[in-house]
C-alpha cells in the first residue's frame, strides 16, 4: 500500500497532465476533423487515431531502447511515427486557433503538454538496467559421497583408485576454469579449489587429463 502511495504521488500528476491535455489535444483534432468532411463518428476515429498513435510509438521507442535495437544517430520507424503524429497534432490544433500568436500558442499548449506528459511518462519507465555483477560461478561442494576422511585415504592409492565422485568434481572443476579462462587449470589452482594436499591435487589433475 505505501507503494502505490508513493508511485500516486510521483507519477498521478503526469497522469492527470496527459489526461487533461490529451483531452483539449483530442477535441481539436476532432473538430479539424469534423470541419474537413470527416463527420460523425469518423471525427472522433481520426482523432482517436492520432493520439494513439503518438502513444505507440513512445511506447515502441521505449521498447527499442530496453532491447538495444536504437543506434545513436539513426532515424528508427517509431521515431518516424512519432514525428508525424506530432506534426498532425500540432497541426490540427492550430487550425483551431485564432490567427494570432497568442491563439496559436494557446491552441498547441494542450497537444504540446500531452506530448511532454508521455514523454515524461516514457522516460520514467525506462529505468537504467542495473549493472550485472560479475560472480563466478559457484561450484558444488565436495560430493557427500567423499568426505574428508576418504580423500585423505586417496592419498596413499594409485590413480585408478581414486574415488570416481571425487574424479567427476575435478574434472567439473578443470572444464569450468578451461571455459571461463580459455586455458587448462593449474594445480595451484585447482588445490585451492578442492581444498586437497597437493599430492591428491596431482594425482586429481593427472588423472583429468589421462581422462
Amino acid at each position: 500500500m505505501r507503494r502505490f502511495t508513493c508511485w500516486m504521488l510521483d507519477t498521478g500528476p503526469v497522469l492527470v497532465l496527459a489526461a487533461i491535455a490529451g483531452a483539449g489535444s483530442f477535441t481539436h483534432i476532432r473538430d479539424t476533423a469534423s470541419q474537413h468532411g470527416q463527420t460523425g463518428w469518423m471525427s472522433w476515429a481520426v482523432a482517436v487515431c492520432i493520439d494513439l498513435t503518438c502513444v505507440m510509438a513512445a511506447r515502441e521507442r521505449q521498447r527499442d531502447k530496453k532491447t538495444g535495437h536504437t543506434r545513436p544517430g539513426r532515424l528508427t520507424w517509431p521515431v518516424l511515427v512519432l514525428t508525424s503524429g506530432i506534426v498532425l497534432s500540432l497541426a490540427a490544433n492550430l487550425a483551431q486557433a485564432n490567427p494570432t500568436v497568442w491563439g496559436w500558442i494557446t491552441a498547441a499548449t494542450p497537444a504540446a503538454a500531452f506530448l511532454i506528459a508521455i514523454s515524461m511518462l516514457e522516460r520514467r519507465a525506462t529505468r537504467p538496467a542495473p549493472s550485472p555483477v560479475t560472480t563466478v560461478p559457484a561450484s558444488a561442494p565436495v560430493p557427500e559421497l567423499v568426505p574428508h576422511q576418504a580423500q585423505e585415504d586417496a592419498q596413499d592409492e594409485q590413480d585408478g583408485n581414486l574415488a570416481p565422485a571425487l574424479v567427476d568434481y575435478a574434472r567439473r572443476v578443470a572444464d569450468e576454469h578451461h571455459t571461463k579462462h580459455g586455458k587448462p587449470i593449474a594445480l595451484d589452482a585447482l588445490r585451492v579449489h578442492l581444498g586437497v594436499s597437493d599430492q591428491l591435487a596431482s594425482d586429481l589433475l593427472r588423472a583429468v587429463r589421462t581422462a
